[in-house]
């Protein structure tokens, strides 16, 4: 019965010195309380009452890093919260090298991020929230050293200036608003002067030359009648003249004044007078 019993006995202590390490997941054997080795997922056996093993995950982890003041180098308040992905990289630094990783390596952030900030303005700071990412990335790159973790991705949420000077920065952009307000107003009146102005010019200018132009058909027309009274009186013989001339004279004596005196070349163009008085009331007539 003394041998079933010890193989009873090392069976049970075998199997209760089985252990599973999950996937992602390291496993720091301690012998009596001492680092002896790490193991990597699976089936793990340690003796039992001596050793045990303590689980740490390789997974990606996500952590937010609650809000907290900054002040900027124009001594500006304001307030950041950050995100930020981590894995570990080293399982034995991250356990045995700090009594809380993952606070230190907050903390660390946290003085890298005022570090950042506190060489910025206000305005520069609120406006280069890419840049701070970038700059913070690339200045936890050695916690992986120093803790055991790395950074995979840092991100800065939010910049909010304190209420105080979030109220003066509404009432600038209040008072810019309405400066860009009235100008452009400003500058529609004045673009509507401008154009009422040009049409009224224009509207003068197009009345000018309407009349301008009617004035140019009118002596057109009247240099056109005296074309053709001239081709007439041309074709016209003497002898029409000469008749038109003594009816002419002819009215002339039986007048008050029957005193005429004229040169015979006059008496002789005497006799157009009425020549031209016909063509000319024949051409308005046409």
């Amino acid at each position: 019965m003394l041998v079933p019993s010890i193989v009873i006995f090392i069976a049970v202590y075998i199997l209760a010195g089985l252990r599973i390490v999950p996937q992602n997941n390291e496993g720091l054997v301690e012998t009596l309380g001492k680092y002896s080795r790490t193991v990597k997922a699976g089936l793990v056996f340690m003796w039992p009452l001596f050793q045990r093993v303590r689980k740490v995950p390789l997974a990606l982890q996500p952590l937010e890093i609650s809000k907290y003041s900054i002040i900027t180098k124009d001594n500006a308040e304001i307030t950041t919260s950050l995100t930020l992905n981590y894995m570990v990289t080293d399982s034995y630094k991250y356990f045995y090298n700090n009594t809380d990783s993952v606070e230190s390596m907050v903390q660390l952030i946290r003085g890298h991020l005022r570090d950042i900030i506190g060489r910025m303005d206000l305005n520069e700071a609120l406006g280069s929230t890419k840049e701070i990412n970038d700059q913070l990335f690339l200045a936890t790159g050695d916690l992986t050293n120093v803790y055991g973790i790395r950074v995979v991705r840092v991100n800065v949420d939010e910049l909010l200036p304190s209420p105080e000077i979030q109220r003066a920065m509404d009432k600038q952009l209040t008072a810019d608003r309405e400066k860009t307000a009235a100008i452009a107003k400003a500058e529609g009146e004045a673009k509507t002067i401008e154009m009422t102005t040009k049409a009224q010019n224009d509207a003068l200018v197009a009345t000018a030359k309407a009349k301008a132009q009617a004035v140019k058909t009118q002596a057109d027309a009247d240099a056109y009648r005296v074309q053709k009274m001239q081709e007439a009186l041309s074709q016209a013989g003497e002898g029409y003249f000469r008749n038109q001339s003594l009816d002419s004279f002819n009215q002339l004596a039986q007048g008050p004044n029957n005193l005429v005196i004229l040169d015979k070349d006059e008496l002789t163009d005497l006799g157009k007078v009425p020549a031209i008085k016909k063509l000319w009331d024949q051409s308005e007539q046409g």
